[in-house]
């Protein structure tokens, strides 16, 4: 049971808190996230995106399957099903199906777009919306959450650092985002969006994490820094931002790599 502070250690408590948190924190919730039958998603939309669009799901390219380096898929078919979840997290909405893969990579970072059948305005007509796609680079310390819907759990952590180069087996990610521990990712979590905290905002994808504390294998990413170096740290979980995402989704349900300012790898 936790004990009852005293009146002016609990005034004094939330005068920090009021001034330690964020001015316009979010509670993050599962609203817009979605369960694989392997992974963890979300459903996300530009900041431009309009109601009448298809909407998109974001995961991990490898929850597409466990693709070669340097390999790109573009405009592929799919029917892929999609578990729409409450805002609570315990209980569904019911299932969004996919009509294309617009995009998977493990290359550069680890991402996959699927275009739904459904639009955006359908998805809260279900009673739930699309999570916005910061277009922005996001800071060192900032407070985030990372929401798995495959195992219904939110992880709160911060953002510890971006990793120059980080490398787990044949594929190679640049800029990573490395979080505090408390985000003790696990298998089923790949995929989940990052979210900031003080925004709302789905800043990364939830893609990796040194499981057992190996250098550089499968499921034990390393990093690399501008010398060469490798550091290895065990159970610390990695994302791959999505700011770089933003300036190949010009609306309209198209996809446009080599439109300017888009960073994510063509075939």
């Amino acid at each position: 049971m936790a004990k009852r502070l005293p009146g002016a250690a609990l005034v004094a408590l939330l005068v920090l808190t009021a001034f330690t948190s964020p001015a316009h924190a979010v509670a993050v919730d599962f609203t817009g996230i979605v369960a694989l039958d392997n992974c963890s998603g979300s459903v996300v939309r530009t900041p431009t995106a309009k109601a009448s669009e298809k909407a998109l799901v974001l995961t991990n390219g490898h929850c597409v399957k466990l693709m070669a380096d340097r390999e790109v898929l573009v405009d592929q078919p799919a029917t892929r099903a999609f578990t729409l979840l409450n805002r609570t997290g315990d209980g569904t909405l019911g299932t969004l199906r996919a009509e294309r893969l617009m995009y998977a990579t493990m290359t550069g970072t680890d991402a996959a777009l699927y275009r739904l059948g459904a639009t955006y305005a359908q998805v809260e007509g279900m009673g739930s919306r699309a999570l916005e796609l910061s277009p922005q680079h996001p800071a060192v310390g900032i407070d985030i959450r990372v929401v798995s819907g495959y195992w219904k759990k939110i992880y709160s952590c911060r953002a510890e650092a971006f990793v120059l180069l980080l490398r787990e087996a044949e594929w190679t990610w640049h800029d990573s985002m490395r979080y505090t521990k408390s985000c003790d990712t696990i298998g089923g979590t790949s995929g989940a969006p990052v979210v900031d905290v003080a925004s709302g905002k789905v800043v990364a994808v939830n893609n990796t994490g040194n499981e057992t504390g190996g250098r550089c294998t499968l499921n034990n990413p390393c990093e690399v820094d501008e010398a060469g170096r490798v550091t290895v740290r065990r159970g610390t979980g990695y994302g791959q931002q999505t700011f770089q995402v933003v300036p190949c989704l010009p609306g309209g349900g198209r996809l446009e790599l080599v439109a300017p300012g888009c960073g994510l790898a063509r075939p």
